[in-house]
């Protein structure tokens, strides 16, 4: 699809507001233009007709993609692997389905973004189980409907309140927290300063009071634990980490029996890919770890 290189790509250098209104320039299309340019695809493999799909739904990958701010990470490029994901998305719909691109669209532009996410952050870090998979995607959240946005540990009434609204300990919620507010956070991130100003995050920071020494090697470990997490993920085919994704990633997971509609299999099928790819995906990191001497970070 060559002619996916003449898209419009998100920079910190053009600015957000200018990349959201370029794309706006694009038209949505009525039912059937997109049937018929969904058909020549699929027949034909008219690459036009697949950019004019790509380029009428960069709106919703841009969108969709809004939903993940919080997590660190530079927006342009969460922007860039919705767009991935939407791209994947339009090379395998099938119009014949009886649904609208849109609507197959939202689950590869998800499992894209979540993807990246997993590869910026240590899946080891955060921990294996189910749960805090979902307060992983969720605390931010919570933190916003009681309003405790601010920087630094949670007051105890509200580590309380999270805790029991996302059924999770109150250690969890404090370790996650810390994680998130002291973690990948982008260095251009703007904070709260004196009074009513903001600043970006990078200007708070005094190089007289930094270990540099120190600094250097936690980035080190860092970018072992994300090449290792990035290498790990080759392991599974596509479907299983889409699967991967939507059950174990999402602000709610989605249900086997939607999956299950999908990929047209039983809901137990779903259900063991998921369990398999976690279980293949877990022993890979360990066996990289082992084979590059970095057992002590999984």
């Amino acid at each position: 699809m060559s002619n996916y290189a003449n898209l419009p790509a998100p920079s910190p250098e053009q600015g957000l507001n200018r990349y959201l209104q370029e794309i706006r320039k694009f038209p949505l299309l009525e039912p059937e233009e997109e049937y018929m340019l969904a058909k020549s695809w699929v027949d034909h493999h008219d690459t036009d007709a697949a950019h004019r799909l790509v380029t009428s739904h960069l709106r919703l990958a841009a969108k969709i993609a809004m939903g993940y701010r919080g997590y660190g990470l530079p927006q342009a490029e969460v922007i860039s692997e919705a767009n991935v994901g939407l791209m994947q998305a339009v090379k395998r719909f099938d119009p014949e389905k009886g649904f609208r691109l849109a609507t197959y669209a939202m689950w590869w532009i998800r499992a894209a973004i979540q993807e990246y996410i997993l590869r910026s952050w240590s899946l080891v870090k955060l921990g294996t189980t189910s749960a805090q998979k979902k307060l992983f995607f969720n605390l931010r959240k919570a933190k916003a409907r009681i309003g405790a946005l601010e920087d630094g540990d949670l007051r105890p009434e509200n580590v309380q309140r999270i805790a029991h609204d996302l059924n999770v300990t109150e250690d969890e919620v404090i370790a996650m927290n810390r994680r998130l507010s002291g973690g990948d956070a982008s260095l251009n991130a703007m904070v709260g300063g004196d009074g009513d100003t903001t600043t970006e995050w990078q200007e708070w920071l005094e190089d007289e009071d930094a270990n540099q020494a120190e600094a250097y090697a936690e980035k080190d470990e860092m970018e072992s634990r994300r090449a290792l997490l990035a290498e790990a993920m080759d392991v599974l085919n596509d479907r299983e980490k889409d699967i991967l994704m939507q059950r174990r990633l999402q602000d709610q997971p989605v249900t086997l029996e939607d999956l299950s509609s999908v990929y047209n299999v039983s809901r137990e099928r779903i259900r063991q890919i998921e369990v398999r790819a976690f279980e293949k995906l877990q022993k890979r990191m360990k066996d990289l770890a082992t084979q590059k001497g970095l057992l002590a970070q999984v």
